[in-house]
């Protein structure tokens, strides 16, 4: 293990300690825009100049950011992907940088926007929930709404806020918007503002479904209602037209 090598290089440092500041690394790549990585849950806490420390190995090192980035493009194939658990995960815990702090990013990437554009990978997420929920309404023998389950993103297109219509036991609508991504839990995604006013027209039925680890180990949780409700929204970019006069 990488860990355990660098030990060897490292004068009166722990385990523990080795770990840790692999999670602080892991907590300023999310800030950069950047996967967190991989075995290491991202830190509540850590020092503002290690920031600095990991643009600058960043801007020296192209081939880190090229590498992470054409990961992002790309979707496991269908063989390699695991068998569909049920288990829930819990929503996990994140804690974001104060921006407040003063630390100024110099170079913010774009992890999470480029799997978004990774239409396959979206919609693989998005086929493995319909199968879910046909796999839940049929353990509830709900035969005929398992059937009606539909993958509305494919069938109608993208803009009606949601990606599938499916149904409770009892025959009320559930919508889902599914979000998903080969990485952590931890890893931020976008939301449109259209998936924002379903989600908050009818948070009744809306359910956000996170896909995570999507490939041979797939995870999921679930964020029901309104998404300014169950999320921390944040700008992240601005539509901009030269001001008149």
């Amino acid at each position: 293990m990488f860990r355990d090598r660098l030990l060897d290089l490292l004068n009166d440092r722990t385990s523990t300690a080795v770990e840790y500041k692999h999670q602080n690394i892991s907590a300023v790549m999310m800030r950069l825009g950047l996967r967190p990585i991989k075995g290491y849950q991202p830190a509540k806490n850590y020092q503002h100049a290690l920031i600095a420390e990991v643009q600058a190995k960043l801007a020296s090192s192209p081939s880190i950011i090229e590498q992470v980035l054409a990961e992002a493009l790309q979707t496991p194939d269908a063989a390699a992907i695991g068998a569909l658990d049920v288990v829930w995960s819990p929503v996990p815990k994140i804690v974001l940088p104060d921006e407040r702090s003063g630390v100024r990013t110099v170079r913010h990437y774009d992890y999470a926007s480029v799997e978004a554009s990774n239409r396959k990978l979206g919609n693989g997420g998005e086929e493995a929930v319909v199968e879910l929920e046909r796999r839940r309404l049929h353990g509830a023998g709900k035969r005929k709404l398992a059937e009606s389950v539909e993958h509305v993103s494919k069938t109608r297109g993208d803009g009606l806020g949601y990606d599938i219509l499916s149904f409770e036991e009892s025959g009320k609508e559930r919508l889902i918007e599914v979000k998903t991504t080969k990485s952590r839990a931890e890893t931020p995604f976008f939301v449109s503002r259209n998936e924002l006013q379903v989600s908050q027209e009818q948070p009744e039925i809306f359910h956000l479904i996170r896909v995570f680890n999507f490939g041979p180990a797939p995870r999921w949780y679930h964020l029901p209602g309104s998404i300014d409700a169950t999320c921390e929204l944040q700008e992240s970019t601005f539509l901009a037209v030269p001001k008149a006069g």
